[in-house]
């Protein structure tokens, strides 16, 4: 698979130095939350969809849930798989590179996740395959929905619209109404402090588009509540002052 997404270039550049940000926080309360959501037991098979350097997979994997991480930066499934060698957990949590828009599974997995906008969401800028940057987003969720054996959970995490609108202050002038995907221009430093400048693109959703694009994809939703990563999730509603959404949703039986 060739380098064709942008998001590549920055994950090469943020390596481990990813984990340093605010948003990776609490993913063992995260995990518990997911475990939750998806009816998860030990021996269960859960694919992390847009895994970044494997911090969910690994937390799943040591509490015996086996988890398969996919993510388009080769850099990001080097760290997570030498970080499931240093743990003896190499069995349960294994990684490999794969471009979400192109999953390839069936029916293998009780649970998938995408969370922190690991790979949803990310497909605007140059990413972006028709004017309505929709598509792919969409072949993504409908990847997750077929690699979930009949019965099994979905949790995916997307960036509020409705909180972009509400708090998106002087950044309002780079959210594209029509595609609802935020440009921005920020500075990243690798995990020497190393900074670079670049472009990132994050897609914005509201709660009945995720709701439509779960039923399009072939999933029951079931729930969707406000959430941020790294800081809250623990409520049951909608509101504007969280940055993101959760979908819970399940494949038919």
């Amino acid at each position: 698979m060739g380098s064709d997404h942008w998001f590549e270039g920055v994950a090469d550049h943020l390596q481990d130095a990813y984990l340093r940000y605010a948003f990776t926080r609490n993913t063992s309360e995260e995990v518990d939350g997911v475990i939750g959501d998806l009816k998860l037991q030990p021996g269960d098979k859960v694919l992390d969809v847009g895994c970044g350097p494997g911090r969910h997979a690994l937390e799943l994997a040591r509490r015996g849930i086996s988890c398969t991480g996919i993510d388009i930066s080769q850099r990001f499934i080097e760290i997570a798989t030498q970080s499931a060698k240093d743990e003896g957990l190499e069995q349960i949590a294994r990684f490999e590179r794969v471009d979400a828009r192109h999953l390839g599974f069936c029916a293998e997995f009780d649970g998938v996740i995408s969370l922190c906008e690991g790979a949803f969401g990310l497909q605007g800028g140059p990413a972006a395959l028709d004017s309505a940057n929709l598509q792919a987003d969409q072949a993504i969720i409908r990847g997750m929905c077929e690699a979930l054996k009949p019965g099994g959970h979905l949790l995916l995490a997307a960036f509020s619209a409705y909180f972009q609108i509400a708090h998106g202050g002087e950044m309002a002038e780079n959210f594209d109404l029509m595609t609802a995907t935020r440009h921005e221009i920020t500075d990243i430093k690798d995990p020497d402090g190393v900074a670079i400048t670049t472009d990132l693109w994050t897609t914005c959703f509201t709660p009945r588009e995720l709701w439509l694009m779960a039923q399009t994809a072939g999933l029951d939703p079931i729930a969707i509540r406000s959430a941020h990563s790294g800081e809250n999730w623990t409520g049951d509603g909608i509101d504007l002052e969280q940055a993101e959404l959760l979908l819970l949703a399940r494949r038919p039986q």
